[in-house]
Parts: C-alpha cells; sequence; structure tokens
C-alpha cells in the first residue's frame, strides 16, 4: 500500500493539467488511503478497483467510481468496505468489535472520572485562595490540561463514531478535522504541561532564590506557546499537503510535529527525574543540612517524584516501533491506564496535599464552631 502511494505522488506530479485550472476546470489527483483517483474535469467520471493488497477473492470484482463536480469530488459509489473482501472471520470481527468496545468503555469511564475529580481539585484551590503560590498555579494549568484532553477525547469520540456505518478510511469532513486537530493539541498541551512541572522542581531545588514570577511567566509560555504555534503550523502544512481523510493518522513526516516534541519532553522528564533523585540524595545526605530543609526537600518532591516516572516512559516504549506493533498493549497503556492519569493527578496534588486538608478541616471546624454558636444564641433567646 505504501508502495502504490509513492506510486500515485508521482503520478499525480507528472500530470499536465496546472493546479491553477483545477480550481475552475476540474478536481485534483489525490490519494485517499486506500486508491489513487487522478485528476479530471468538471463532468468527468473517475472508477478504480480494489487495490491489490484487497483484492476481492472468488467474487467478482466491483467498480469504485467518483465524479468530478465543480464543487470537487463526490462520495464513493460504493464503500471500500462493501467492494473489497477482507480475509477476517465473522468470529473475529466480532471479537475485535468486542476488544474495542470494552476498550472504549474503559477509557470513557477513566476520563469521566478524571474530569469530575480535577474539576473539585480546582474549585478546592479556587475557594481556599490562600493556597495559591507559584507552584499551585502550575498545578491548576496542568489540571486544566488534563480536563481539555477528557473534553477532547468526547469530543472525537462523537465526532468521528457517531455514525458506526461510516466509511472511516475515506470519512473527511471539517468537523472530524477539527475534532481531531483539537484532541492532538489537548494531548500536545498536557505532555508540556507535564514537562513545566518537572522543570520547576528542578528549578527549585537548584536555585534556592529564583524569581518566581518570572519563572511562572517563562513556563507559562512553553506549557501554552509553543504547542499552540507548533499546532497552527501543522494546520497550515496539512491543509496544504497532505489533505487527507480527518487528520487522524500517525504514519508520515507532519505526524512528527506533534510526535517528534513529545517525545523530547518526555525523555527531558526522565532526565530531570533522575537528577532529581541525584540531588535529593545529595541534599539529605549532607550533614550541613538541617531537619527543617530536609523536610522541605522531601514536601517539595513527594507528588512529582511519583508523577514523572509515571506518565510518559510508555511512550518511549512504543514511540519507536510502527504503530501497529502491540497495537492492543498500546490501547491499555495509552487509552485505558492514561484515562486514569487526571485523577492520579488531583489525588496526589489536591486531595492528599497535607496543606489542602488542613485548610478543609479550618474551614469545616469554623462552620461547627458557627452552627454551635447560632444554635446557643436560639436556646439563650428560647429562655429568656
Amino acid at each position: 500500500m505504501q508502495t502504490q502511494e509513492q506510486e500515485c505522488q508521482r503520478e499525480i506530479a507528472n500530470q499536465l493539467l496546472p493546479p491553477s485550472d483545477l480550481q475552475t476546470t476540474g478536481c485534483p489527483g489525490e490519494w485517499d488511503g486506500i486508491a489513487c483517483w487522478p485528476q479530471a474535469h468538471v463532468g468527468e467520471t473517475s472508477s478504480v478497483t480494489c487495490p491489490s493488497p484487497l483484492l476481492p477473492q472468488g467474487l467478482p470484482i466491483v467498480l469504485i467510481s467518483r465524479n468530478c463536480t465543480s464543487l470537487g469530488w463526490t462520495n464513493h459509489s460504493v464503500s471500500y468496505e462493501a467492494a473489497c473482501y477482507l480475509e477476517d472471520t465473522e468470529e473475529e470481527t466480532e471479537a475485535e468489535d468486542r476488544y474495542f468496545s470494552q476498550v472504549k468503555l474503559m477509557y470513557t469511564v477513566g476520563y469521566g472520572v478524571s474530569l469530575g475529580s480535577l474539576c473539585i481539585a480546582m474549585s478546592v484551590f479556587l475557594i481556599f485562595r490562600r493556597l495559591l503560590c507559584t507552584r499551585v498555579h502550575i498545578h491548576l494549568n496542568l489540571f486544566s490540561t488534563f480536563i481539555l484532553r477528557a473534553v477532547s477525547v468526547f469530543v472525537k469520540d462523537a465526532v468521528l463514531f457517531e455514525d458506526p456505518t461510516a466509511d472511516h478510511c475515506t470519512m473527511s469532513t471539517v468537523t472530524c478535522k477539527v475534532a481531531v486537530t483539537f484532541f492532538h493539541y489537548c494531548i500536545f498541551l498536557n505532555f508540556f504541561w507535564l514537562l513545566v512541572e518537572g522543570l520547576y522542581l528542578h528549578t527549585l531545588l537548584i536555585f534556592s532564590f529564583a524569581n518566581n514570577k518570572k519563572v511562572f511567566w517563562s513556563y507559562t509560555l512553553i506549557g501554552w506557546g509553543i504547542p499552540s504555534l507548533t499546532t497552527a503550523l501543522w494546520i497550515v502544512l496539512r491543509s496544504q499537503f497532505d489533505d487527507v481523510g480527518c487528520w487522524d493518522d500517525t504514519e508520515g513526516a507532519l505526524w512528527w510535529m506533534f510526535g517528534g516534541p513529545i517525545l523530547i519532553s518526555v525523555c527531558v522528564n526522565f532526565i530531570l527525574f533522575m537528577n532529581i533523585l541525584r540531588i535529593i540524595g545529595m541534599k539529605t545526605r549532607s550533614p550541613d543540612s538541617s531537619a527543617g530543609d530536609k523536610s522541605r526537600y522531601r514536601q517539595l518532591t513527594k507528588a512529582t517524584l511519583l508523577l514523572i516516572p509515571l506518565f510518559g516512559l510508555h511512550y518511549i516504549i512504543f514511540a519507536f516501533f510502527p504503530h501497529h506493533v502491540g497495537m492492543r498493549a498500546r490501547f491499555l497503556l495509552e487509552l485505558v491506564i492514561g484515562s486514569f492519569q487526571g485523577f492520579i493527578v488531583a489525588l496526589l496534588y489536591c486531595f492528599l496535599n497535607a496543606e489542602v486538608q488542613s485548610e478543609i478541616r479550618k474551614a469545616v471546624s469554623k462552620c461547627q464552631a458557627v452552627s454551635k454558636s447560632s444554635s446557643f444564641n436560639m436556646v439563650t433567646q428560647d429562655t429568656v
């Protein structure tokens, strides 16, 4: 299929009709992910058969046609699923459908739990504003990227899988492209704010008197700026040079505009993690460190040291393999386990945080005191 795609791209490049003429008199040639469609004038009909890897075995060959109109190519006359014979048995297909349905159910539950817990965690920090500091502001940005990630998954699933009979190999609408782009952008943001968490902790351990305000705005530019600029550039390049399908494929050079920076961020986080372990070991073993300093170092690192090895290392395992290798293990790690990451973040950074628990206890005690005082006043008034 890859060889046929390369041949198709060469044929399209060698066709004589200038692109300027195609805008008014015809349709450009294209590779739709399965077959090659030569350029055509308005009113012409092009037909193809199933590509050689999917040729029907013992069944009549079906022509798949498309018309060239002034608005562009029409939809396929017959879907590839209907025209091409696939070797999977009915039992294998049903087993795969059950597996993917179970995976979808599990990661939907996971993202739902993460979304709810993160919203509660953000509300807690916003209500108890005395807890707000540079570290917590970075946590809140990380929470927001996990929330966006969960929302993007729900949006993408609703758009791409709303119609179970749709041909996902050839579906190409503005709505599905927007949904997939939003999904990629949110994943990108999430990995970069995990990187910011590691960078900030590393900065605190090395520079005791760092300008927190300046550091925060520098990391904000990294966390939001790089993913936003890269995504904008990817949209322009994708629409110009690879405007095929719903942009949800993970092959080709353009995909590495997302995959490359994400992989780099994970590797940097791993290096930071190892260096943080080294620094903590040196500082806690140092005879010059007081008990208070040691307690501060442990408090600063406890949550992040748990998160850095937990998030992203599985990406390194699969990053250098083709997408189809270890597909089931990849699904379990990236979809199912990954869907609960937001819940774990909220648990470690908020619900199990000693400062948060202390503020909540104070608020509860204050409410109880006010309630007892009100009850006492009512009893006194009744007695009088």
